[in-house]
């Protein structure tokens, strides 16, 4: 559409449309303020990328003070993407185990991603939580030590099979409004130390795993037996990617 078109459709606002469309405008003139934490990683790398995502979270605080949430998110993420000439999965293709979003990139590698989200108080800046990574039904099943740990390990090898990173959105937020947001990539490669944990720590029928990484405790994993569900506890930042960070002015 060119402006003299957009200048014509304006004309036929009402007052209530000029108001949305002055507010929309206004939070384009005046976009979050951009931090690239690590210069040229596959996602900063892409001006085409930053420029639509900072956009996006303007248009979206411009029309409301709430985080930018998950489904928002997959979408916002996919449509980045497509700025940047890179093949996504269409909205609504079949789903697949753990995976959300394949981007196959320019340069012909494919990135198989799980698309997370949170705005929770008080989030730490050393360290990630994520709340629910999958299902696990079967731990209401499982009562044996060595019956457990067969099922985590088959469970997290499935996992590194299907999905490379794991991309969180963090909502920082003051007296409940977002301020800032943090996009961090946390490879599944720090799962790998399920492989290795010892028969003692599945004794517990809601074990916990610590999970190492270049030498380092990087994750705890957790199942919830309650939820029936996995949780990842005190992955640390410094063993993960810090894309970028947006400061709302």
């Amino acid at each position: 559409m060119t402006l003299e078109e957009l200048k014509a459709q304006l004309d036929s606002f009402s007052p209530a449309q000029i108001e949305f469309v002055a507010r929309v405008v206004d939070s384009l003139a005046n976009p979050p303020r951009t931090s690239i934490r690590e210069h040229g990683t596959w996602l900063t790398g892409s001006p085409e990328w930053m420029e639509y995502f900072s956009l996006a979270l303007s248009v979206h605080h411009g029309a409301t003070e709430e985080p930018l949430g998950l489904t928002a998110f997959e979408s916002v993420f996919r449509n980045a993407c497509k700025a940047s000439g890179w093949l996504v999965d269409p909205p609504g293709s079949a789903t697949r185990r753990f995976v959300d979003l394949r981007v196959a990139l320019e340069s012909g590698s494919l990135r198989r991603l799980s698309l997370k989200s949170t705005a929770a108080r008080r989030l730490s800046e050393a360290t990630v939580h994520i709340s629910k990574l999958t299902e696990a039904a079967w731990i209401q099943d499982e009562r044996t030590p060595t019956g457990r740990r067969n099922r985590l390990r088959e469970l997290f090898h499935s996992y590194r099979q299907e999905v490379d990173a794991i991309l969180l959105l963090r909502a920082f937020r003051v007296d409940g409004i977002p301020h800032r947001y943090q996009l961090v990539e946390i490879p599944t490669a720090l799962f790998d130390g399920v492989k290795h944990a010892p028969l003692r720590l599945f004794r517990s029928d809601a074990p916990s795993i610590p999970c190492t990484f270049d030498g380092q405790e990087a994750a705890v994993i957790s199942v919830d037996r309650s939820d029936a569900k996995i949780t990842v506890k005190r992955i640390r930042i410094a063993s993960c990617v810090v894309h970028a960070e947006w400061q709302r002015v």
